[in-house]
């Protein structure tokens, strides 16, 4: 069985499979580990930038170990007959003796189609109409406009957190 590992500085499992270009195949039995070579992508072959309907180098492996993978991946995946596993452990070996013997911690996939921590950086406008009313006086309707630019950052896990930051 070949197990395909993701590992973009080749000494531990990467956390985001989509943008990795370096992948360590495991050669297995049912059991132990027989061997292993690199396998190193070109940008194009990256996961993130290459069709899933196009031939890939990793389409002869059985099983892809990364930290994290979107689920438009797994999706991927799973139409080539390949077991996406997304597990924490970050040790290439323990993690593929761990999923040989069936004591691998598994994940679940990233909530949307991209993985990881992500800054949106933008112009938003806002609008607010405000309405003042003085005893004795007239009342006062104005309407003022805010622009500003809004930096946002979210990790994401099994679910949204996020932190904002706004200077308007």
């Amino acid at each position: 069985m070949k197990i395909a590992v993701a590992s973009q500085n080749k000494t531990a499992i990467t956390e985001h499979a989509g943008h990795c270009r370096k992948f360590w195949i495991y050669e297995t039995n049912a059991t132990e580990i027989l061997g292993k070579q690199l396998l190193e992508l070109s940008p194009e072959q990256s996961f993130h930038n290459s069709s899933g309907d196009e031939p890939h180098p990793l389409d002869d492996v059985q099983v892809l170990i990364s930290g994290g993978m979107g689920r438009g991946l797994v999706r991927r995946m799973e139409r080539k007959g390949i077991e996406a596993v997304i597990t924490k452990e970050t040790d290439l070996e323990k993690a593929v003796s761990a999923y040989l013997d069936g004591s691998l911690v598994r994940g679940e996939p990233e909530c949307h189609e991209h993985e990881g921590e992500h800054k949106h950086e933008g112009e938003h406008k806002h609008e607010h109409k405000h309405e003042h009313k003085h005893e004795g006086e007239q009342k006062h309707e104005g309407e003022h406009k805010h622009e500003g630019e809004h930096k946002h950052q979210h990790r994401h896990q099994h679910g949204h957190q996020g932190e904002s930051k706004s200077a308007v």
